[in-house]
């Protein structure tokens, strides 16, 4: 400053001035401000864990956590978490007294002020209603129209169709993500009564009744909790009926395996191994190498350490694993715990096995005894990796960061 004309004495000022601002000004005020927003954030989720749940499904996508562990933690404390369905979602997930039995239409659920009550007075019990956007390839301007025309309850898929304005193809999908329960029908039954949908009018030779009589009904037998669970994370990202790793936990038993709720019965430096779903990898740039996993069970999180050799040696399965199992020891101190990996399996193909009849394509090829269908999971050419985006995912995703 002084160099280009400026008063020395002038110069001096405004330098301890900055000087002073860069040792505690932004720190400062970056601190309280975060830990204003902590504060509230606390609060609410303390108080009134189904509105906050609710508010953070429907901002969705952010953040570290997916809406799978949202509705995991929320079910935690004591949250009612329901399913989506035709006749209760609205487009967004909504807040429902605890109790209510009858959807409604747009604005039949309270709003948020409303829900929350009157500081200082006990607060109202609310469950958290999961919202069509959930479904995966659902679209909001298919959701009007069928909240619009919900004056009554849908009561089969033609008045879906009819009231609810809607396509063949979407109600389809809202069958595939078991979206008609209120209507007495389960994901199978739902699919199998959505085939002889179609949008185009009748002709008028098929608009008389047909010879053969009216359609009978025809009951399927009842898809295992297995497959519908992996239905669920393949169209809702989420289910409500239960977490993957529950229908391997007797083998990881027999395997002796650690669940996440017992880490904290371990003490410092004892041996283990676990097997989780991977939520999140995270590599920071200041970390000098190391990387953090945080693993999902039916039972909890854990958080796992790589250190870089480790990493090295393991990298193909810390990138690309959905379902990890860590062999390694604890590391503990006071109510601090992580898990130090030492060595790393990538299980994925154990959740191929939840649903193996769903996730191969449909046996449509007349010459399919001369041109066998593959495993859609070993072939990459198969009709499964190709086609739908449910038939190439089991899991979701986890969320990385570096």
């Amino acid at each position: 400053m002084t160099a280009r004309g400026y008063n020395p004495e002038f110069a001096t000022r405004c330098f301890n001035q900055i000087k002073g601002f860069g040792e505690y000004g932004f720190p400062e005020s970056h601190a309280a401000s975060f830990a204003h927003l902590v504060y509230v954030s606390s609060w609410l989720k303390k108080h009134y864990p189904a509105a906050f749940t609710c508010a953070l499904l429907n901002s969705q996508p952010m953040g570290f956590y997916a809406p799978a562990q949202l509705v995991r933690d929320a079910q935690d404390h004591r949250v009612d978490v329901r399913a989506v369905d035709v006749n209760y979602s609205d487009w967004d997930s909504t807040l429902e007294p605890v109790g209510a039995l009858v959807g409604g239409g747009r604005g039949s659920t309270p709003t948020l002020p409303d829900a929350l009550g009157t500081v200082g007075i006990d607060p109202p019990v609310f469950a958290l209603r999961l919202g069509l956007r959930q479904i995966t390839g659902f679209r909001a301007d298919a959701a009007w129209p069928l909240m619009e025309g919900r004056d009554t309850p849908y009561r089969d898929l033609k008045s879906l169709q009819d009231r609810g304005g809607l396509t063949a193809a979407q109600i389809r999908r809202l069958a595939e993500a078991d979206a008609m329960r209120s209507m007495f029908l389960d994901r199978r039954q739902a699919l199998w009564d959505a085939k002889p949908l179609h949008d185009a009018p009748d002709l008028p030779l098929f608009r008389t009744s047909r010879d053969e009589g009216p359609e009978r009904p025809f009951g399927l037998p009842a898809m295992p909790v297995c497959e519908q669970v992996v239905a669920d994370y393949q169209t809702l990202r989420l289910s409500l009926k239960k977490h993957p790793m529950a229908f391997l936990r007797r083998s990881l038993t027999d395997q002796r395996f650690t669940a996440a709720a017992a880490l904290t019965r371990l003490g410092n430096g004892q041996k283990l191994s676990m097997a989780g779903l991977v939520l999140i990898r995270q590599r920071p740039g200041t970390a000098k190498g190391v990387c953090f996993i945080t693993l999902e069970d039916e039972t909890g999180v854990a958080s796992i350490i790589v250190w870089p050799k480790v990493m090295e040696a393991h990298r193909k399965i810390v990138m690309q694993s959905r379902l990890l199992v860590v062999h390694g020891y604890i590391q503990r101190d006071v109510d601090i715990l992580h898990i130090i990996a030492e060595r790393l399996e990538d299980r994925t193909d154990a959740l191929f096995r939840l649903a193996p009849d769903g996730l191969r394509p449909v046996q449509a090829h007349a010459d399919e005894a001369n041109r066998p269908l593959t495993n859609p999971v070993n072939d990459p050419n198969s009709a499964a990796q190709q086609g739908h985006p449910r038939n190439q995912r089991i899991i979701p995703k986890s969320r990385d960061f570096h």
